[in-house]
């Protein structure tokens, strides 16, 4: 490429090759089929003296008329305006020639690394030329040589024909929620215990001053609860080729198995069975929706979420959240009154989910026609034992026989719903035939 450009600089200078400089010119190129820095430094410089000896002739011409006394003439003037701007000319191409020069020379010379001369500067050949052995064998890995049609080191071919490439076109992915209503926390346990009240029985009352008299007792009840770390894990096989040439895509496919954590993460926060290694889920614990003595006209499910919220505030819980899935919230979105007009919001504007001023969060994890709503921050917390990571190994089976790498993300964490009363569950068809009757 420096090449190049010293070539195109004294084009410019040296105008036109004439056919026989040409021919003299395949006997002055190097390995690579161009001629040299310093050959072009040297044509442009017979160039320079050629036109500076035109200049001297004129000056010396013009002298010797004007010692005689003679005129110079019209036709002079113009040879001689004509040899100073070419000298002019020539001296700042040949000045910027050289600056090029040594700012390549700053970097060391180019060498085009042709397959011959890489055999011949190969240290094992030269050994081997000096002292040479009957039956051996000698190795010289020759890498591909770069022409300017590529981009790529030395030691590819490059792509010389590249496909289009676009875009990685990505899968349509859920958002994550429920992790963000729960109060976070951190163990380096493998299990988490906690007291959970299970019963009181409140005899507070008011009691005489008489001195001697006893005083009421009440009882509390406790369970030592236990809740385990559990992992949540997948993994991939890939090639090592396409990891090392598409950096893109490695970060993509770390990405990819990061939601896969996060997306049973959900599940498991809110409907985990509680058997095996599966977490305990904040829904199966919940408390079920009573409507009690409730009694609503033509109740709906914005009804329903409001007896419910009703509901953890008399067991002293107020719900701080509201989660279902979003056909639901999309027919409470959808409810309008007896003059045909929407009744949460404006179809035009785009507001945050909410009701009963508590933020909604549709999430597919819900079953449709199921909801929760409750104090999340007070009831339950999630405790992470390793945040989810990616490793990536050859250490695995066969992988390194099969030029594979095993991809593998984790996380590690558990679930404490500290008390079941402050959630509330159950199902709008459920609870809209509760508030009726």
């Amino acid at each position: 490429m420096k090449n190049m450009l010293l070539m195109a600089s004294a084009a410019a200078i040296l105008g036109p090759m004439t056919p026989n400089e040409r021919r003299a010119g395949r006997y002055l190129r190097d390995g690579g089929g161009h001629p040299t820095a310093e050959q072009l430094a040297g044509q442009v410089k017979a160039k320079f003296d050629s036109a500076l000896d035109a200049v001297k002739a004129i000056a010396d011409e013009a002298l010797g008329k004007a010692k005689s006394g003679e005129a110079m003439s019209t036709s002079m003037k113009e040879k001689a305006d004509e040899a100073l701007v070419k000298l002019n000319e020539v001296s700042g191409r040949l000045g910027e020639l050289e600056q090029k020069m040594v700012r390549d020379g700053e970097n060391g010379p180019e060498v085009v690394k042709t397959a011959g001369y890489q055999m011949i500067e190969n240290d094992d050949v030269k050994s081997f030329a000096k002292n040479p052995i009957s039956g051996k064998r000698i190795g010289v890995e020759v890498k591909a040589i770069i022409s300017a049609a590529t981009a790529d080191a030395n030691g590819s071919a490059g792509a010389l024909l590249e496909p289009q490439r676009v875009g990685m076109v990505t899968p349509v992915t859920r958002r994550m929620t429920i992790r963000d209503l729960l109060t976070p926390g951190r163990t380096s346990q493998p299990s988490i215990q906690y007291p959970r009240e299970t019963g009181f029985t409140n005899n507070a009352a008011t009691v005489s001053e008489v001195l001697g008299l006893l005083k009421p007792q009440s009882d509390i009840k406790f369970d030592i609860k236990t809740v385990s770390v559990t992992t949540i894990a997948h993994w991939v096989l890939a090639t090592r080729q396409i990891l090392d040439d598409l950096p893109m895509l490695q970060s993509y496919i770390d990405g990819r198995l990061r939601y896969g954590l996060s997306f049973v993460e959900e599940n498991q926060l809110l409907n985990g069975g509680g058997t095996g290694t599966d977490l305990l889920g904040i829904y199966p614990q919940a408390t079920a929706f009573a409507a009690g003595a409730a009694i609503v006209q033509a109740p709906t499910r914005i009804d329903v979420i409001r007896y419910a919220m009703l509901q953890g505030a008399l067991a002293e819980l107020p719900a701080t959240g509201i989660t279902m899935n979003p056909i639901d919230w999309a027919m409470i979105e959808t409810t309008k009154d007896a003059g045909n007009n929407y009744v949460i919001g404006d179809p035009q504007k785009s507001a945050q989910p909410s009701l009963w001023s508590l933020p909604v969060v549709p999430t597919q994890a819900m079953a449709s026609g199921t909801f929760l709503t409750g104090a999340f921050q007070l009831g339950a917390q999630i405790f992470d034992r390793e945040d989810a990571r990616v490793e990536i190994s050859t250490e695995d089976a066969d992988n390194f026989r099969k030029n594979l790498v095993t991809i593998l993300a984790e996380e590690r964490l558990a679930l404490a719903v500290y008390r079941p009363e402050a959630f509330i569950k159950g199902t709008f068809a459920a609870g809209i035939t509760d508030l009726t009757s």
